[in-house]
């Protein structure tokens, strides 16, 4: 009986198939499907339902800073389009690290370095301000008769650069013009100090624009004194106020 029971065909229980007038609806759903659909829709309501509490017992005077980036479309909160930074990173840094008693030290260091520069150059062939050649005689008979143009013809070597001329002895000698290496390395030093120059002076700037936003924001931060800003800060100044009049005691 044993080797029957085994060798026994069992039937194969089919499930209900899509009667033919529904069958334009697709397949019939089975259990396996209505078990995933129902976990699904179970889970949506325990969320729905954490959520509601979250929102009963939250505190009506909180604030959260995403609430000005983000606004309403179409019903659902999108991030607001990003803006462009008003401050550089440099400026960030400063502002973040430093006082604006560190800042204007700098500031003072800076532009002393500035004007050391300034007269050490002297603005070498500047478009603003060109250097004049003096030429000295002997006596006023020498300075009467003295001829410029003439002069400059025959010496064309003082026409050349208004910097590192040559002597008036070097050209009774014979020598007009300088040794080419030693005009190349005045040359080089000329140009390193020029650039070193306009460094500074960037940075100056720099610093000057870092201790008005530093000032700008104290004068932001004071609600005693009512006040207006009429300019938004920018990367290249701060921000501006007008103060509303007031009576001095």
């Amino acid at each position: 009986m044993s080797s029957w029971k085994k060798g026994k065909v069992q039937k194969v229980h089919r499930e209900r198939p899509q009667p033919e007038a529904r069958a334009h609806l697709g397949m019939l759903e089975r259990k396996k499907d209505y078990r995933q659909r129902a976990r699904a829709f179970h889970k949506k309501e325990e969320t729905i339902k954490k959520l509601k509490r979250k929102a009963e017992d939250r505190n009506p005077d909180e604030f959260y800073f995403n609430m000005t980036r983000t606004k309403k479309v179409d019903g659902d909160h999108q991030l607001r389009e990003a803006s462009e930074p008003v401050v550089t990173e440099e400026q960030h840094k400063m502002m973040a690290t430093q006082d604006k008693k560190y800042v204007l030290f700098r500031l003072s260091k800076e532009l002393k370095k500035i004007e050391k520069l300034k007269k050490t150059l002297h603005l070498i062939d500047s478009s603003e301000k060109k250097n004049s050649h003096t030429i000295f005689v002997d006596d006023d008979n020498e300075a009467k008769s003295f001829d410029v143009a003439k002069f400059f013809d025959t010496h064309p070597a003082f026409l050349d650069r208004t910097f590192n001329r040559p002597t008036l002895e070097s050209l009774k000698k014979g020598k007009f013009s300088v040794d080419p290496d030693e005009l190349e390395a005045v040359m080089e030093s000329k140009n390193i100090a020029y650039k070193e120059l306009s460094k500074r002076i960037d940075r100056a700037k720099e610093l000057k624009i870092i201790a008005e936003k530093l000032d700008a924001k104290l004068l932001g931060l004071d609600k005693k004194r009512k006040k207006k800003r009429v300019a938004e800060e920018t990367k290249e100044s701060a921000a501006q106020y007008k103060f509303a009049y007031q009576r001095q005691k």
